[in-house]
């Protein structure tokens, strides 16, 4: 069983900066491909990006590419979520999710472990 947590989200203004972090602990949290989600109100659920177990592989939501990066650090079983340009639509609870394989994939479904969500506000 993998616990995750996740940190680091806040306010921000348009423009700017931030970065996620995600804890993964009670696992392997070597051998998990990792992602980010994120969520705003009557909304669904959706992929931001994700990372291989090697951190070779990331992919990107159309809407991040370019402004957001993904990354790892295995000796801390810690992924990162660095996100820069943010606008107002960036606004959302952002997920932290892994599952049991090396691979990325887009689709949650695919995810079977979760963290709580950090909250990330842009103001214009």
């Amino acid at each position: 069983q993998v616990q995750l947590v996740a940190f680091g989200g806040g306010l921000v203004q348009a423009g700017g900066s931030l970065r996620l972090s995600c804890v993964a602990s009670g696992g392997s949290g070597t051998g998990i491909a990792m992602a980010w989600f994120r969520q705003s109100p009557e909304k669904e659920r959706e992929f931001v990006a994700a990372i291989s177990r090697s951190g070779e592989t990331t992919i990107f939501g159309d809407s991040v590419t370019g402004r957001f990066t993904i990354s790892r650090d295995n000796g801390k079983n810690t992924v990162y979520l660095q996100m820069s340009s943010l606008n107002p639509k960036d606004t959302a609870v952002y997920y932290c999710a892994a599952r049991p394989h090396w691979n990325v994939r887009r689709n949650k479904d695919e995810y079977i472990y979760w963290g709580r969500g950090t909250q990330v506000t842009v103001s214009s």
